[in-house]
């Protein structure tokens, strides 16, 4: 059996943002209509777009198979 992986990253628009459950479940139930199982959840600093610093956020890895 073959697979393909997709990660996702979920972060606030704002600074000190908290990731809310309905978003995160919004991502998983969208995803698994799609096909994709959840893999993993890491949470990691994730780049902003604006400045250099980064804003807490989660990475969120789906996999499904060919």
């Amino acid at each position: 059996m073959a697979y393909e992986y997709k990660v996702v990253e979920l972060r606030e628009k704002w600074l000190g943002g908290k990731m809310s459950g309905d978003k995160l479940e919004k991502v998983l139930n969208d995803h698994a209509g799609e096909g994709w199982q959840l893999k993993a959840i890491t949470g990691a600093d994730v780049r902003g777009r604006v400045g250099p610093g980064g804003v807490e956020g989660l990475l969120v890895t789906f996999e499904r198979q060919v």
